[in-house]
């Protein structure tokens, strides 16, 4: 008799705790994502041979590729996210996750720009292809293309 009432008492005492528990808010704090420069990059402008300077954080592993700039709350006006695969061809991006709207460049192998898509919009999972081949793609804020009178045609070189 005294066991029973005394597993009667844990099991009352659990479930009071459980339902304060429901009653709490939950909340997942997010860690933030920070830059982390690991290279230069520089676009060579075709029309009046001037020069656009950006550091590079590098994504070439699967890792690093599927996650790209998610859950990034900003990134600096001279930064951006180059994007290496190992084969050329038609590549499709999109704003999953990601809370900055950006500007995608589509690169061939000899690292001449073929194509851009301009002011993705954060957290929009509509495709964003290139429309040609592609090796790498490398990801800015949203404008900048404009700003910078980045064109097709225009070349880059990077290193890490």
């Amino acid at each position: 008799m005294v066991l029973r009432r005394y597993t009667l008492l844990i099991l009352l005492s659990g479930s009071f705790s459980l339902s304060n528990c429901k009653d709490e808010k939950k909340s997942i704090k997010q860690t933030e994502v920070s830059f982390t420069k690991e290279g230069e990059l520089v676009i060579y402008k075709a029309a009046d041979s001037t020069e656009v300077k950006m550091d590079i954080e590098i994504a070439d592993t699967d890792f690093d590729i599927e996650t790209g700039l998610m859950y990034r709350i900003s990134m600096a006006q001279n930064q951006g996210m180059l994007f290496v695969f190992e084969d050329e061809k038609e590549r499709f991006f999109y704003m999953k996750n990601t809370k900055i709207p950006l500007d995608l460049i589509y690169i061939s192998a000899n690292k001449k720009i073929v194509s851009f898509q301009k002011n993705a919009i954060p957290f929009d999972e509509s495709s964003l292809p290139s429309h040609e081949p592609a090796r790498y793609v490398l990801e800015i804020n949203a404008g900048l293309i404009d700003n910078l009178s980045i064109k097709v045609g225009d070349s880059l070189h990077f290193s890490d």
